[in-house]
């Protein structure tokens, strides 16, 4: 039997993706259901958008099957939708923060007035910015600053020696760490792993330890978002190993951060222990008794507790995520990150849509456009369940949402 691979319109939603790639495999979709393990009216369901496909962990296994990498099915990176002028702009940047991330390594060349104009102290303020952006997910502005201020950090550790190297090789990972964040939020996930290496690299020449295991967070990241929860827990196992029985508060908050990774490891990749890494999380966050940044990795009661709803919504339980919800939404800080804030507040409203709730998804996902709009906007999870939500219903805010994110 002879399957079609071309399609009448481009593939605009993720079942619609799922399909194409299914039919490029030549299988039929009870095949596909065989493979993957769904049943057939679930992968039905997915293909024909009655169905939303948006959690990590399905997304995840049925590109194991397909043997096809998460943004096949996702369609990142997004276009922002007309009229978004800050996503345009976010978008526009892309070109030259890759540029700057392709020149890693490679030497300098700086002319006597920018050798000359190296000052440590003005970095690390211009770092401290851009790294108050990427927690404000402001990815226009991060755009404006982040090409010239790699170029500038780039520089200093070329004509820098010994301590004043070091340190400009902190800053430097830093930067990165903020490239590698914008370019992800943009669904750029080839670029932002170019930046994760580039962490890597320049984490070791900081001969920081605690540096060195913090840049180890966003490696495992790279393994989980392709699926490859082997590698991600070997690499949380041996970052918690070398932490051994942390002491100080450093130690604390990356030891947290660390556990919580390996819930979310667990959560996409079906095993059994996100609920013990959630726990160890807390119980560190309580001995810690603050919310830190350590390495620019956010740990602390409040993150441990906004986790505590992402993982049930990883897991697909509505109930359990909109049932702590409550309580985490009426203790949260208004003055916590907004990238954070925002991010809670999509993992609630996906987690309203599992639930059967609806209106309250909608309204979650506009709260979170309100605290931080370009990465509500470029949010797969977000298009993804408005794309759903929308076959119903094409009237209201549900569509004036729809129009902004691209879902139409």
């Amino acid at each position: 039997m002879a399957y079609r691979t071309d399609t009448p319109h481009p593939a605009e939603t993720n079942g619609e993706r799922l399909s194409v790639l299914r039919r490029r495999k030549r299988w039929t979709q009870q095949r596909l259901a065989q493979e993957s393990g769904y049943s057939l009216a679930a992968i039905r369901g997915f293909e024909q958008g009655r169905r939303s496909l948006d959690r990590g962990s399905v997304i995840l296994t049925l590109c194991r099957a397909l043997d096809c990498h998460p943004t096949e099915i996702t369609g990142q990176p997004y276009a922002p939708a007309d009229g978004d002028r800050a996503g345009q702009e976010a978008a526009a940047a892309v070109a030259a923060v890759r540029r700057a991330l392709l020149r890693h390594g490679r030497p300098t060349r700086p002319s006597d007035a920018e050798a000359a104009a190296v000052d440590l102290p003005h970095l690390q303020r211009r770092v401290a910015e851009a790294n108050s952006l990427r927690q404000s997910a402001a990815l226009a502005r991060s755009a404006s600053v982040l090409p010239q201020l790699l170029r500038d950090v780039q520089v200093a550790c070329d004509v820098l020696a010994d301590d004043g190297r070091r340190t400009a090789y902190g800053l430097l990972t830093s930067v990165y760490e903020c490239a590698m964040q914008y370019l992800y939020k943009l669904g750029r996930v080839s670029d932002a792993t170019l930046a994760t290496e580039r962490v890597l690299w320049s984490a070791e020449r900081t001969e920081d330890p605690l540096r060195i295991i913090a840049a180890r967070w966003y490696e495992a990241g790279e393994f989980l978002g392709i699926g490859e929860h082997d590698d991600a827990a070997d690499i949380i196992d041996s970052a918690l190993t070398a932490l051994g029985r942390p002491g100080s508060p450093q130690e604390l908050s990356l030891a947290g951060s660390f556990h919580l990774k390996a819930a979310l490891n667990e959560a996409r990749g079906g095993g059994r222990e996100a609920e013990r890494h959630l726990q160890h999380a807390q119980r560190l966050a309580e001995t810690l008794g603050e919310d830190r940044n350590d390495y620019e990795l956010q740990f602390g009661p409040t993150n441990v507790a906004i986790w505590s709803v992402s993982l049930p919504v990883e897991m697909g339980r509505g109930r359990e995520a909109v049932r702590t919800a409550e309580h985490v939404t009426a203790s949260l800080p208004a003055d916590f990150s907004p990238e954070r804030r925002s991010h809670h507040w999509i993992d609630v409203g996906r987690g309203h849509w599992y639930n059967g709730q609806r209106d309250e998804a909608l309204t979650a996902f506009l709260t979170a456009e309100r605290i931080a709009p370009q990465q509500t906007r470029m949010h797969a999870g977000v298009r993804e369940t408005v794309r759903t939500m929308m076959r119903t219903q094409r009237r209201g805010r549900l569509l004036e949402l729809g129009v902004r994110v691209g879902a139409l």
